[in-house]
Order: C-alpha cells, then sequence, then structure tokens
C-alpha cells in the first residue's frame, strides 16, 4: 500500500495567525501544534499513552543523542524510530546542530567536513556532514526531517552572523541534495539564521525558499535573547514565510512566547519546559509560575 504524501493546508487564519492541518501517512497534525522533544526516544517521565492524553499529536527526536546512544544502526535493526520508542505518532528529528553548539565544547566547524566534535559522554570523536546528518534521520526513520545548519550562540557581531548564516545556506543545498527526491511520504524543512538582524533573516530565507522545501523553521532563536528580540525576528520576516507551507519555531518555549508566535504567523513549537517544568513541580498559572511542592498548594 503506497504511503500518504506529506501536505499541509491552512483551515482557517486571521491575519498572520492560522489554524491548520498537517498531513502525514501516520497521522494528522492540527496545528498551532506543540511537539512535547523525546531527546532519547523518550519523553522523560511520560509514556507514550499520556503524551497522546495531553493531545500531543506529534513529537521531536533528538539526531545528535540518538546518535551517540543508542546509535541509528541498533534503532535500525528495530525497524526505525518509531517501533524503538512503541510510537505510532509522527516524529520529526532535528538535525543535530544546536546541541554541537550547546553541549560540546571540544568542537570545530568545517564548510566541508561539517561538524567535528567530541561526545559529551565518553569523548569519542564524531563527524556530522549534512549528508551524515540527513543519513541519520532517514535511518531513524522519522517523518519530518531537518536539514543540517549551524546554530550560532547570541552575540552582536555582525560578520560572524552571516558567515553562519551563509554556511547554514550551503548546509541546506547540500541537505536537501542528500534527502533526495524518493521520500514524498516524508517531509524536509529548511532552518532560517541570521541572528537577531533583519537583513541576513531575509536573505536566509530567500535562499531556503528557491530551494522549495516542505516547510520552513526559524533557528537561532531561544538562545539567550528577550523575548521583545523574538518577536522582533518574526515581525521582519512574518511577511516574507510562504503562506502555503508550515512555519516552526525552534526550541520555544513559554505559553506566552507561544501565544505571541502564533499571532506572527508561527504553526509548531517545540521544547523541553512542559516536561522538565512537571518533573520539578513547576506550574503555569494566569497569574504566573507556581512551585506546586511548595506546602501552601498541599
Amino acid at each position: 500500500m503506497a504511503l500518504k504524501n506529506f501536505a499541509f493546508k491552512i483551515l482557517t487564519s486571521d491575519k498572520f495567525a492560522r489554524c491548520g492541518l498537517i498531513e502525514t501517512h501516520r497521522g494528522n497534525i492540527q496545528t498551532p501544534a506543540f511537539m512535547p522533544v523525546g531527546t532519547q526516544a523518550t519523553v522523560k517521565a511520560c509514556t507514550i499513552d499520556e503524551i497522546k492524553k495531553t493531545g500531543s499529536q506529534i513529537i521531536l527526536g533528538n539526531t545528535y543523542h540518538l546518535m551517540i546512544r543508542p546509535g541509528v544502526e541498533r534503532i535500525q535493526r528495530v525497524g526505525g524510530l518509531h517501533k524503538f520508542m512503541n510510537c505510532d505518532l509522527p516524529i520529526l528529528t532535528d538535525s543535530g546542530g544546536f546541541q554541537v553548539m550547546s553541549l560540546s565544547k571540544l568542537n570545530k566547524i568545517d564548510r566541508e567536513k561539517g561538524a567535528i566534535f567530541n561526545s559529551h559522554i565518553d569523548g569519542k570523536k564524531f563527524y556530522l556532514s549534512p549528508e551524515e546528518s540527513i543519513r541519520i534521520q532517514l535511518g531513524l526513520n522519522s517523518d519530518i526531517v531537518m536539514i543540517m545548519d549551524e546554530c550560532p550562540k547570541k552575540t552582536d557581531d555582525y560578520n560572524l552572523i552571516k558567515k553562519s548564516m551563509e554556511l547554514s545556506i550551503y548546509w541546506a543545498e547540500r541537505s536537501k541534495k542528500a534527502f533526495g527526491n524518493n521520500n514524498p511520504h516524508k517531509a524536509i524543512f529548511g532552518i532560517v539564521q541570521g541572528g537577531l538582524f533583519k537583513d541576513l533573516r531575509i536573505k536566509s530565507l530567500n535562499a531556503l525558499l528557491k530551494m522549495n522545501f516542505d516547510g520552513y523553521a526559524i533557528g537561532g532563536l531561544a538562545v539567550g535573547e528577550s523575548q521583545k528580540e523574538m518577536f522582533d525576528v518574526l515581525e521582519d520576516i512574518k511577511n516574507e514565510l510562504p503562506e502555503k507551507k508550515p512555519h516552526y519555531l525552534m526550541g520555544v518555549g513559554t505559553p506566552s512566547d507561544i501565544l505571541g508566535a502564533v499571532k506572527r504567523g508561527i504553526d509548531m513549537f517545540d521544547c523541553v519546559l512542559p516536561s522538565r517544568s512537571g518533573r520539578t513541580g513547576l506550574a503555569f498559572t494566569w497569574n504566573g509560575p507556581i512551585n506546586i511542592k511548595n506546602a501552601k498548594y498541599q
């Protein structure tokens, strides 16, 4: 039986905010959608049934962590990530670029070889090129694949961000080529970089639009900037984002982050915050966050 092709349609909209439907062969995803983060093939402290009870219709897996352990070959042997973690929901895998920046103190970026880094577990050396990232994600058999990009740390250095953004464009081309044309039931998303600079964000987006990705993510945010700075970036590009493709804001976030981003045209989100907050007793209320472990809430 042929697998259902990936598709996206808008059901209703109000200015830039919209409700849509992502169709995959594993099930539909109503947007705006939040993706719980299953870093190492599990959403910490939650079963898949519990994730479903929250209304989640898609989860995220982490390429960097899964390639280090248990390793893509081991996951492939049991039939892919869905079978490995007993999950019938659609899965999006990130490319690993963010973790190379955030976790590894010993990493080197090479234009041709990709990211060269030492495992944060045992120091073993890894090479993560755009082609290798896509190979791993296809091996995991995820439903939405992300391009390999360089996610720079927050900086006001325009030239540094420009150089990083141009490298991400080059890696996007290589990622798209590695993904190929034989996966219509899967999707590959481009990632817009450019820091807090409007001209670089627009240049990055325009280059990705020419490559015709299935969706467009905004990366390089949630790395220490203020909420206003993040919203300013979304304001800068909301008119340029393709209307008929899903828009994904990576690594976000708090309830107010999500509401403000939806207002500016974002359809998809992911963050460790809900599961991490739940494990530590942090609850979000209309009157602000509270620690439900405090005696007065007993």
